[in-house]
């Protein structure tokens, strides 16, 4: 009550907080580099704003890259018929391939390694523990299924299957992994429990 309160008749409202992840969200999909100065200049913000809301640029960028990571993964997800561990792993797949090709990870991985490896495989950052706990959420999903005989328990599962996504995709490119999403699928189709031939698909 006391914000619009203060709101000057006639003056614009301020920006929000949803309108700067939106717009640091429109940048990354389109491959541009997340400036969190120029956010603020755009929106009319004060640095000061954007530090009390976001602290630093990475855990900007760390937010935008996990909101967009478990949205996808729930969607691909439920876009795919049946149940058990071939649904399961026909969502992982259509996620790794996403990832591979998406313009917004290339770009950052291309122009700040580091950093982007840092906000991608942190074990304390905001990305992998979402992507983490979400693959788990939809492994236990699945477990009412019968037929579904995974190798380990959900916790262990979906910590092994971001991990190898995240070797196969970006992380171990030194050795030629980077994007290898047919040797991915092959393993995530093991920890599932499947054979070969679900894993050529």
């Amino acid at each position: 009550m006391g914000e619009i309160a203060a709101r000057r008749p006639g003056r614009p409202a301020a920006a929000s907080r949803r309108d700067a992840v939106s717009l640091a969200r429109r940048r990354f999909l389109a491959g541009e580099r997340i400036d969190v100065q120029a956010i603020a200049r755009e929106l009319g913000l004060a640095r000061a704003t954007m530090h009390r809301w976001f602290g630093t640029r990475e855990q900007l960028i760390g937010g935008v890259v996990a909101d967009l990571g478990v949205q996808r993964l729930r969607a691909l997800r439920a876009a795919i018929p049946g149940h058990g561990a071939r649904a399961l792993l026909a969502g992982f797949d259509a996620f790794n391939r996403e990832v591979a090709t998406a313009p917004g990870l290339r770009s950052l991985i291309a122009h700040e390694q580091e950093l982007a490896l840092r906000i991608l495989t942190a074990g304390d950052g905001l990305v992998q523990p979402r992507l983490i706990a979400t693959v788990r959420g939809l492994i236990e999903a699945e477990l009412v299924d019968p037929e579904f005989a995974p190798a380990a328990d959900p916790d262990v599962l979906a910590y092994a299957i971001v991990r190898l996504a995240e070797a196969f995709l970006y992380n171990d490119a030194v050795i030629g992994l980077r994007g290898d999403t047919e040797r991915l699928r092959a393993l995530e189709a093991a920890l599932l429990g499947l054979g070969r031939e679900a894993a050529r698909g």
